[in-house]
């Protein structure tokens, strides 16, 4: 199975994390993480949203994220 990127948000002190998942995140496999942004196809796209997508209007969902990271690779 393909492992992809995500992003995990702890609701708790707002820290963004990336991870690799080979599988869907759900609630009961990670319990740290409030929320849960992706699948990301490449990790390129994911570091933008991480790094740069916090209330950035130009980039509001995945596919936003991956457009710019591969227009300023």
């Amino acid at each position: 199975m393909k492992t992809h990127y995500y992003i995990g948000y702890n609701g708790i002190d707002g820290a963004r994390v990336l991870f690799t998942s080979s599988d869907t995140p759900t609630p009961r496999a990670y319990p740290a993480y409030a929320a849960v942004i992706g699948p990301f196809r490449t990790k390129s796209g994911a570091r933008f949203m991480l790094w740069h997508g916090q209330n950035n209007p130009h980039c509001r969902c995945v596919a936003d994220a991956e457009r710019i990271a591969k227009k300023y690779q």
